[in-house]
């Protein structure tokens, strides 16, 4: 009878346990034979038939030849020897017809090798192939960009054509950061130890370093917060929820635990048979949010977020923080913390009433404003919640002509919005408009809907004026919202 509630309570534990926890159990084979790191990881629908694959490329430990594999669900779907160790893989779409299947670009030993249906379709050997004069053009620009040290990490954000940033960790111990047109680093960062992996989520840069430590740095080397990790730093990698916005930092740690944190907060811990030395999150199979995972003796372990999870701040850590137990350096009491302190006691009623009063006229003040704005009408996002609007709007040019740029969108969740007239006041001995009052389309929700019209400066004494938007219902003389324009003073005027 003992054993028996004893056997009963284990199971309600662990039942419990799976019931709280915000992963599923979808697949763990400690057999599973594969060897690799976060950089060759890929997931890609490589057929597109919807179902996404798993791409590793596999170092073959123990002198076993290096292999190129591809897993759907738990089973090796196919196998290909590697010539030498595998140092990244990514997909990329190469053509324009449908259905668009990616390809998958492998790079190992001194080649780039691209696959096209899981077959060998380009290899691109470096140097030694004379490259397009456009790419070649490309490369001169980037070999400019020198740097102290070989790097180790990369971290890549922006557009090559119109504005980028290169975070590189290298091996002196240092982060540098580049921009397009910068020939040397911008920035540096310097560590206390050695980086064991580079993540950018958002605008901050998360590194990890051998100090077992987390920091977030901006991307002008200013330090933003250190989270002390209770191992060492085996992999990172970024876990981005789609469906709910968030980005957070993946660390698998040598005591077997998968730590997720949002800046400095601790989201969730996740704990495995196995030390982890890679991770991947992204759609896998037909599930959106797959984690999969690979153990230092080979295994695979696969699991997938609950379409229910939510992570909120501290799900990760039970019990205080460990800053509550932090010790504070209280300074010694002063002359004038002590005459305060005597001030405040004898005349603390009076205080009070002083500060109460103050507040009461803030909040009076405040409210007076916020009701004016509604009934003017001054905010440029509706208050009505039957016409739910927002507007802003754009000036480009130089004059005396000006592109004005209405951006306007409804905010309801299902239904759209018809009947809209926008009107413009403006000073007509300073500016003219080819329409100053015209009809809106159809808003269809969550689009934003440019509205495009020129203005014209016609004084040439160098001065601007406000230019007001109206937007209204047809019928109705009071306006939905409304935005002031600060208009520009013409530079082609003023020039000429």
């Amino acid at each position: 009878m003992a054993a028996a509630s004893s056997s009963d309570s284990d199971s309600c534990r662990a039942e419990s346990k799976e019931a709280n926890s915000k992963w599923l159990d979808a697949h763990y084979d400690p057999m599973a034979n594969i060897h690799t790191f976060s950089a060759c990881l890929a997931l890609a629908d490589l057929h597109g038939d919807g179902e996404y694959k798993l791409v590793v490329g596999d170092l073959g430990p123990g002198g076993q030849q290096p292999r190129l594999k591809v897993l759907k669900g738990p089973t090796v779907l196919t196998e290909s020897p590697l010539p030498a160790l595998p140092a990244a893989a990514a997909t990329f779409l190469m053509d324009q017809h449908e259905p668009r299947t990616p390809a998958l670009a492998l790079a190992s030993g001194p080649c780039v090798y691209v696959y096209k249906n899981l077959r060998p379709y380009f290899k691109f050997s470096l140097p030694h192939l004379p490259p397009n004069p456009l790419e070649q053009d490309l490369w001169n620009q980037a070999k400019e960009m020198s740097l102290p040290s070989v790097p180790v990490f990369l971290e890549v954000s922006g557009q090559f054509d119109v504005e980028f940033r290169l975070a590189a960790a290298c091996r002196n111990g240092n982060i540098y950061v580049l921009r397009r047109d910068s020939k040397r680093p911008k920035y540096c960062i310097e560590l206390s130890a050695q980086p064991v992996g580079l993540v950018r989520v958002h605008k901050v840069l998360v590194v990890g370093s051998t100090q077992d430590s987390l920091h977030g740095f901006t991307h002008k080397g200013k330090k933003l917060w250190t989270v002390q990790m209770p191992a060492a730093i085996l992999t990172m990698n970024l876990l981005e929820q789609c469906s709910r916005g968030l980005q957070a930092v993946m660390a698998g740690l040598a005591n077997g635990e998968v730590r997720i944190y949002h800046d400095k907060t601790l989201l969730n811990v996740i704990r495995t048979p196995e030390a982890v030395t890679s991770l991947c999150f992204g759609r896998y199979g037909r599930e959106d949010n797959t984690l999969i995972m690979t153990t230092r003796g080979g295994g695979l372990i696969i699991k997938i977020l609950k379409r229910t999870a939510v992570f909120v701040e501290g799900g990760g850590e039970v019990g205080p923080p460990p800053a509550q137990a932090t010790k504070l350096n209280v300074p010694r009491k002063t002359r004038l913390y002590v005459d305060q302190t005597l001030r405040e006691r004898e005349a603390g009623t009076a205080m009070h009433r002083t500060f109460q009063t103050d507040l009461y006229l803030l909040r009076l003040r405040a409210a007076r404003a916020y009701v004016q704005a509604i009934e003017s009408s001054l905010s440029p996002v509706s208050a009505i919640a039957r016409e739910p609007l927002k507007l802003h709007a754009v000036v480009q040019g130089l004059g005396p002509t000006f592109k004005l740029t209405l951006h306007l969108q409804n905010t309801s969740t299902a239904r759209p919005i018809l009947g809209l007239l926008v009107c413009f006041l403006y000073n007509e001995a300073l500016y003219a408009l080819p329409r100053a009052f015209f009809k809106v389309p159809l808003l269809v929700p969550g689009l934003n809907y440019p509205l495009e019209t020129f203005v014209e400066s016609l004084s040439d004494k160098g001065i601007s004026d406000i230019i007001k938007v109206l937007v209204l219902r047809e019928g109705q003389s009071a306006p939905l919202l409304s935005a002031h324009i600060n208009m520009p003073v013409s530079e082609g005027l003023a020039a000429a």
